[in-house]
């Protein structure tokens, strides 16, 4: 009987092709611009997401407090409060902190034989490669070793290595900041671009003793890199290492910080949240043409009953009952929205496709959502096609055999 009705819906709607594909155009429309959207959406949260892992691992960033001259409130660093053994004292005693490293960071020109490159120098210690969570492609890191004799080594990132020794083998090659050389003991793993369009590979990284004592002359560190225990215990890191800094600095209850904890689980929330926001926007706005669509459903199916009630008449008068007629309109609906759903998933992913490829832009195809889609848009036959149905079953058969 379903077959039966199937055939006939199908029938009906190949008389009018041209219509039947502009009453689909809604839905096709729709269909793809959501599928498209969110394929958007998620693909931004999807970068968000690998962009902050890049940065690291349940990080924590400490920094040194402000400072008050003539009434005028410096920024943070104004003032240098951090010393490497408040990092010492947070890996000791600290048992939500798992890793913490000393940061200094400038850039200096660095030369390899005739080639020169402005790029990031950082002071850290061994512990940043785990903090970092910084692959090794060749040689090795910084280690303990390196530390405590203010070793003049260095690990560098793949654009350091393009842009000073080409195609040629960096381990173990010299290279000169501040005219003090410096032995190449390993080469970082690529990790790309921040959301800001940071290179993260343009950087140097020597111990942080070295770049302390041969090149910026300082005793005190710029920041303390944290890594906590897992992502449970970000916060209770961080209140820890508010009070073990406020005892080492002898802060009085009355006195704010001297130093500043930024954690980055919170500006990836953020982040995350944004992007959210923009998927929902963008899938809320794409499904108003589903809507659209399903309003152009209804008003083709209002007009091709009151084309084909004669024919009603008929089928009611040949034993036809109320439900089949009903079922017939029905499932002409729900075929219309159901063919213009796959299309739309077609033309959705297609164009998500070239989004990726032509525009760089990142996109995800979620399968829940593309199934979501094609069964919303039966839906959306099944909604809009009920009315026209259950005018057409409630019609009266010797009025639709009268019908001119």
């Amino acid at each position: 009987m379903l077959f039966m009705t199937l055939r006939i819906a199908l029938r009906a709607l190949s008389r009018n092709k041209l219509r039947a594909f502009l009453t689909m155009l809604g839905i096709i429309i729709g269909v793809g611009a959501v599928i498209a959207m969110v394929a958007i959406g998620e693909g931004a949260k999807a970068t968000i997401r690998s962009q902050i892992a890049s940065l690291g691992t349940n990080v924590l960033i400490v920094l040194p407090g402000t400072s008050v001259q003539g009434g005028v409130r410096t920024g943070f660093g104004g003032v240098n409060t951090l010393v490497d053994g408040d990092a010492r004292a947070m890996m000791r005693e600290l048992p939500a902190v798992a890793f913490a490293s000393p940061a200094l960071r400038r850039n200096e020109q660095v030369v390899a034989g005739n080639l020169n490159w402005m790029t990031l120098t950082q002071g850290v210690a061994p512990e940043f490669q785990q903090i970092r969570d910084w692959q090794i492609a060749d040689g090795r890191f910084l280690h303990d070793g390196d530390v405590e004799s203010a070793a003049k080594v260095a690990v560098i990132g793949e654009t350091v290595v393009r842009q000073l020794f080409g195609n040629d083998d960096p381990i173990d090659a010299v290279m000169r900041i501040r005219n003090i050389p410096f032995r190449v003991v390993g080469i970082l793993a690529p990790k790309g671009q921040t959301s800001q369009g940071t290179d993260q590979d343009d950087t140097i990284m020597i111990p942080y003793t070295t770049m302390q004592k041969r090149l910026m002359r300082v005793r005190f560190v710029q920041s303390i890199v944290v890594s906590a225990i897992n992502a449970e215990r970000v916060q209770e890191a961080q209140e820890q290492i508010a009070g073990l800094l406020r005892q080492r600095h002898r802060i009085a209850p009355d006195r704010e910080d001297d130093f500043y904890i930024r954690n980055l689980s919170d500006i990836a929330e953020a982040a995350s949240s944004s992007a959210r926001v923009m998927a929902v926007l963008l899938g809320t706005v794409a499904s108003i043409s589903l809507l659209v669509g399903g309003i152009g459903i209804m008003n083709i199916m209002l007009v091709s009953v009151t084309e084909r009630t004669r024919e009603i008449g008929i089928r009611m008068a040949v034993g036809a009952r109320s439900k089949d007629i009903m079922l017939q309109f029905l499932v002409e609906a729900v075929v219309m929205a159901a063919t213009g759903g796959m299309i739309g998933i077609l033309l959705g992913i297609g164009s998500s496709e070239l989004l990726n490829q032509w525009a760089q832009w990142p996109t995800y195809i979620s399968p829940t959502i593309v199934a979501i889609a094609f069964f919303f848009s039966g839906a959306v036959g099944v909604f809009f096609g009920f009315y026209p149905a259950r005018k057409a079953a409630n019609l009266d058969p010797i009025d639709a055999l009268r019908y001119e």
